[in-house]
């Protein structure tokens, strides 16, 4: 499945399931879904309402769609193929490819495939897309309209493990900056910082930034925060117990 379709599957599961595929994918309005799909995609939101609108006429509901223009030949090649889906098995094919499964592979031999499922309840799946792959994206796009990373190159280091998302640097390598990127569905709320993540910067100083990208529920706008631990936001530690389950049995022969 090409990019596009992934954007017109996206709109053909908004347009067949309406509310309810909303309420599926944990989004509560469409405003939200476009946005958070759209940027998770690499897409415009508005091509996310224009492939559901195009495709509204097929379906029913509240909405009249385009009636009145005929279906482009890549939307019906989607529509053909993936129009008789059930909402369970759209939905979970739209999450596996913006969420992609993890693999597990503690020894060579061993390979197991993590689902989403396995980790977290559909409900969070909205929250997990805005917090993360849509806030990401959006900084992406829109990195170099912004003031102070004008001109540096871009390097994505979100599966280094290394304590921030970005790396921003000169073009002669000698000088570079942090980014971490935080997503809000609202225009306020709670952000988290890991361990890894407050302790780089803590390091980096005036070399770290957060950004965050807020109010996914009606239109996404950023705050860029330099250096994090000098700033109006105090963060707070918080510890937790993990609950580790473990299986045992007697041996009696």
């Amino acid at each position: 499945m090409n990019h596009r379709d992934r954007q017109i599957l996206c709109g053909l599961f908004l347009s067949k399931f309406d509310q309810k595929g909303l309420a599926y994918l944990g989004f509560e309005g469409f405003t939200e879904a476009f946005n958070a799909l759209g940027y998770s995609l690499q897409a415009r939101p508005a091509s996310i309402k224009n492939y559901r609108d195009e495709i509204d006429p097929y379906f029913p509901n509240a909405r009249k769609g385009w009636h009145k223009r005929p279906l482009r030949e890549h939307c019906q090649r989607v529509l053909n193929n993936y129009q008789d889906y059930d909402i369970g098995q759209l939905g979970e094919l739209i999450k596996s490819f913006l969420m992609p499964f993890k693999e597990v592979d503690s020894m060579p031999e061993v390979k197991r495939v993590l689902s989403i499922h396995d980790v977290e309840s559909s409900s969070s799946f909205a929250k997990r897309l805005i917090t993360g792959k849509a806030a990401e994206q959006y900084f992406v796009a829109n990195c170099s309209a912004i003031a102070e990373f004008s001109g540096l190159t871009l390097t994505n280091t979100t599966d280094w493990g290394c304590g921030f998302d970005f790396k921003l640097a000169k073009p002669d390598g000698e000088s570079f900056c942090a980014v971490e990127v935080k997503g809000l569905r609202t225009k306020f709320g709670q952000i988290q910082l890991t361990d890894l993540e407050h302790e780089m910067a803590d390091a980096l100083r005036e070399k770290y930034y957060l950004v965050l990208v807020r109010n996914f529920m009606e239109e996404p706008f950023h705050t860029v925060i330099n250096n994090p631990m000098d700033c109006t936001m105090r963060f707070t530690k918080v510890e937790r117990k993990e609950i580790r389950l473990s299986w045992t049995a007697n041996v009696v022969e």
